[in-house]
């Protein structure tokens, strides 16, 4: 045989094996994808479903609130042990265990008898998240490493990311109508099975940490600080903002935050090492994470009450109402991170996604008693979803870009920490300026009358929406003096390793 035979036939091989090397990536995306999905909308799904399992396992209203925060708080509080978790011991068995987990724990929730029983499945559902979640972005991180590929890998997830809560009500909706409250969770089980299958085989399991310790008083500290930061904004929502139990706890975790940021410049293995902080395009990207979690829930909270309560929509309804704003932001997705940041960088493209949502929510304030969907809904969500479309994708794909292989893990669940703080912080804040809104409203009136009601409702109803335009503005200021100029060079001069 001939060299240039030879040559030509390693020339072929090797295409071949990039060929099904970039195949396997791309599978390896619908997998985390799919898991990423399960994990978001598990915070939404169940909401829809409440009234229901309320009924059947007859708890009280004020119970009912810690369906929701129990997943929150377990989720919040354990997300940076699970990223380390999964840096320490291996990504594939950090995400296989926490899909099984997810799924276990959901099958119990489906069939609790009683609220003892549910309200510990979601804890234990919000434990498994936050450690396959970290899992599945690390992930990602170290398998796209081609700037291009990374960039249309992210504005997927980042789509779902941020689809993820609205795919969550509209299944809510179809399931709790179609079937019963209890297949909410259910459901979980059966994309957990093509998830895990996915996983195993087509994952391998490397260590890029396995020289380094577990830092017990830092996990201890940020576990604390984020378990009271969220419980004393979720006490926002029942008790008074003077209330011990609502500043009290936020008092104790800014200082247990701050105990903890102290022990990272000290530990001689930190949870979270603060040279994944201190990169100005990463923490941009964080902070909008944040701002953006924060100001989504003034979409999907009140909106949800407006479409069920003043419209009259069914919950399966509801949720389809919210697609056209999935496809926005999916559209908005791929435009962003995959034409707009690799050519003009994110100081332009980050800011003006948060103007554009800023724009969509305080024309979403023009609803009224008898507004039709198709006028004063459905153009604003469009506007809003893209606008978050140009937010989210990008901004995760900043967030976990650059850093090496050893803190992919630690650096995904910071960004999922913002999401769920930033929800947290959101759920509350719009809550309590509602309800003010609404008792403002009807000083001076005959609080009896059915107009009279409907009224005030509207009223926080717009409120929170202003307060979310106002909340995503200042996400387009502080983004705009934040990130760098210029296209970042972290895609394609400081890519992590690949492990497959």
């Amino acid at each position: 045989m001939s060299q240039k035979t030879l040559t030509d036939s390693g020339r072929e091989g090797a295409v071949e094996a990039s060929a099904d090397a970039s195949a396997k990536r791309w599978w390896i995306l619908a997998v985390v994808a799919l898991a990423q999905l399960m994990v978001v909308l598990d915070a939404t799904i169940v909401n829809i479903a409440l009234p229901s399992a309320q009924a059947d396992l007859g708890f009280s209203d004020g119970n009912r609130q810690w369906i929701v925060t129990a997943y929150a708080l377990a989720f919040a509080s354990l997300l940076l042990l699970g990223g380390r978790i999964a840096d320490l011991f291996g990504r594939k068995t950090a995400f296989l265990i926490g899909v099984v987990g997810f799924a276990a724990v959901s099958a119990l929730g489906g069939a609790a008898t009683n609220f003892e029983m549910l309200v510990t499945a979601r804890a234990l559902q919000g434990a498994f998240g936050a450690l396959l979640a970290p899992a599945a972005l690390s992930l990602l991180n170290t398998t796209f490493t081609d700037a291009r590929e990374r960039a249309r890998a992210f504005s997927v997830f980042g789509a779902i990311a941020g689809a993820g809560g609205a795919v969550g009500l509209l299944l809510g909706g179809v399931l709790t109508d179609g079937l019963d409250w209890r297949w909410t969770l259910y459901v979980n089980v059966v994309i957990a099975v093509v998830a895990f299958a996915g996983g195993w085989l087509l994952l391998h399991n490397h260590r890029d940490a396995a020289n380094s310790k577990l830092d017990v008083p830092g996990t201890l500290l940020v576990a604390a600080g984020l378990f009271s930061l969220v419980y004393g904004f979720s006490n926002a929502e029942t008790h008074d903002w003077g209330s011990p139990e609502t500043w009290g706890f936020l008092v104790a975790g800014g200082l247990l935050l701050t105990a903890f940021a102290w022990w990272q410049t000290r530990a001689a293995h930190p949870l979270l090492p603060l040279r994944i902080l201190l990169d100005r395009n990463r923490a941009a990207s964080f902070l909008a994470v944040l701002i953006s979690g924060g100001g989504m829930f003034g979409v999907f909270l009140f909106l949800t009450y407006y479409l069920q309560l003043n419209l009259g929509f069914s919950p399966t309804k509801t949720g389809a109402a919210f697609l056209p704003m999935v496809a926005a932001l999916m559209v908005a997705a791929q435009v962003s991170t995959t034409m707009l940041v690799p050519r003009i960088g994110p100081k332009v493209v980050i800011p003006l996604g948060f103007a554009v949502a800023a724009v969509g929510m305080a024309w979403l304030t023009g609803i009224g008693v008898g507004s039709s969907y198709l006028s004063a809904v459905l153009p604003q969500l469009i506007v809003t979803g893209f606008g978050l479309g140009l937010v989210m994708p990008p901004a995760m794909q900043l967030a976990t870009g650059g850093v090496a292989a050893e803190d992919a893990g630690v650096a995904s669940a910071t960004v999922n920490a913002m999401q769920q703080v930033g929800g947290s912080i959101g759920t509350a804040l719009l809550n309590t300026l509602a309800a003010s809104a609404a008792t403002d409203y009807l000083v001076g009136k005959d609080p009896t009358n059915k107009l009279t009601q409907a009224r005030a409702t509207i009223e926080s109803y717009t409120t929170a929406f202003w307060w979310s335009a106002g909340l995503f503005a200042v996400g387009a200021l502080i983004t705009f003096l934040v990130f760098r100029r210029g296209v970042p060079e972290q895609d394609a001069n400081a890519a992590p390793v690949v492990h497959m």
